[in-house]
């Protein structure tokens, strides 16, 4: 995936992200940066980056409440 279309797709994440936990966009960023998904977004291996922007935030809500 291209970095420019990876970073607008980020980008969309972190703004869902900051809906879904009712917490400003600065500190969803930092959340999601602290994440797994954010290491597997930027990788071809795990597919993540072609899944859609809702399933990669409910993927992110479960890594914070399982771990």
């Amino acid at each position: 995936m291209r970095d420019n279309v990876l970073w607008r797709k980020e980008a969309n994440i972190v703004m869902l992200l900051a809906q879904r936990l009712e917490i400003s966009p600065e500190r969803a960023l930092e959340v999601y940066y602290h994440t797994r998904v954010n290491k597997f977004m930027s990788s071809a291996d795990y597919g993540l980056q072609h899944m859609s922007d809702l399933y990669i935030v409910d993927e992110i809500v479960n890594e914070l409440q399982f771990g």
